[in-house]
């Protein structure tokens, strides 16, 4: 297994969110919609411990159900930060792999692109696996299939 430096990692972050953010843009290159469609295999029991985190720790910012605040999530506040984003399909969680979704959990916002905190300390690993697990139930059908190729590459060697 390949070793990612947190400055890798941060690229990589930041990278995924600005090319991801675009309105209009092409969910992710490579990536077809038009596949079979993949069945999830989500741990019920997880997705409630998840939603439970989430309703706790995420939902103040992220919004019911992942649905986001008011306003573009787009645009940078007066401070020069994002805003949070929505985490249903509506934005650009699923574009992101399960240990990228994860990295920016424990560590928060990469580069001082948004507000989230630093959850490591707060929340357990599996806490924090559960919750990226309840945002994963949020995503429509179509934009699952497309995270799960997604995931499946950033799994390949």
């Amino acid at each position: 297994m390949k070793t990612v430096t947190p400055t890798i990692l941060a690229s990589l972050i930041g990278a995924l969110v600005l090319a991801g953010c675009e309105e209009g843009a092409s969910p992710l290159p490579g990536l077809q919609s038009d596949t079979a469609p993949v069945v999830r295999d989500l741990d019920a029991q997880q997705v409630a411990r998840g939603r439970a985190v989430y309703a706790k720790h995420c939902m103040e910012c992220h919004g019911e159900n992942g649905k986001g605040q008011p306003g573009d999530w787009r645009i940078r506040d007066a401070q020069g930060r994002f805003p949070p984003p929505p985490l249903d399909d509506s934005a650009h969680a699923w574009h992101h792999p399960t240990a990228v979704l994860l990295e920016v959990i424990r560590e928060g916002s990469p580069g001082g692109q948004g507000n989230m905190p630093a959850w490591k300390g707060t929340l357990s690993e599996q806490e924090m696996q559960d919750v990226v697990t309840y945002i994963k139930s949020l995503w429509s059908d179509e934009v699952y299939g497309l995270w799960w190729q997604m995931e499946q590459q950033s799994l390949e060697p």
